[in-house]
């Protein structure tokens, strides 16, 4: 059932999204030397990986200074990156990896295999089921980057504080799975974006 779901909410969305998908493509192509993509090995079910799909919000081999991005002033993000992260614009091409297999709508975020190895044996519970686009974790970390960019140490901040509190929350989802609890996680991600 939620596999039929993913598929068709994201064929809607995917179809729907087309015409600023190719206008985007093409201010990130005149903005900035490099592809409109960025794509990035992450953790999904099972700790089996696969490649997640953005827009590229970055120069190109930014990733290589650092997987962690520390608010809008990171000198790395394009000028149109800025308006793509700020509205989550450049999570869209993920409904591409939903339809792959390799992600569910609502779901844990998937991570990097750099934080993964940190997690403990009952944080990889969130390891178990599928990632997703959008979930609690998403919600109540909705401004991650202006937090990370306002640390002193965004990597410390992020492993000691932000990713187990993330952690918490996938557990709480996963524990408390529901068609309604992914619609309700959906539309209250919908309402945060145009807020």
């Amino acid at each position: 059932m939620k596999r039929l779901f993913d598929i068709f909410v994201s064929l809607i969305f995917l179809f729907l999204f087309l015409p600023f998908g190719l206008a985007i493509s093409a201010l990130i192509l005149f903005s900035s030397k490099g592809g409109v993509f960025y794509r990035q090995s992450r953790v999904g079910q099972n700790e089996v990986e696969f490649s997640l799909l953005k827009f590229r919000t970055m120069r190109p081999n930014s990733d290589k200074q650092g997987q962690l991005t520390v608010g809008m002033k990171d000198p790395r993000i394009i000028r149109i990156g800025i308006f793509l992260r700020k509205y989550k614009l450049d999570e869209f091409p993920q409904f591409i990896n939903v339809l792959l297999g390799d992600m569910s709508i609502v779901g844990p975020r998937p991570e990097v295999k750099k934080y993964t190895d940190y997690y403990s044996a009952d944080q990889k519970k969130v390891l178990l089921v599928k990632p997703g686009i959008t979930d609690y974790a998403s919600l109540h970390y909705f401004k991650e980057n202006e937090i990370l960019g306002n640390s002193e140490n965004p990597e410390k901040t992020y492993l000691e504080e932000v990713m187990p509190a993330k952690l918490e929350w996938n557990k709480k989802y996963i524990e408390n799975q529901s068609f309604r609890t992914d619609i309700s996680i959906m539309w209250q991600t919908f309402k945060r974006i145009i807020s």
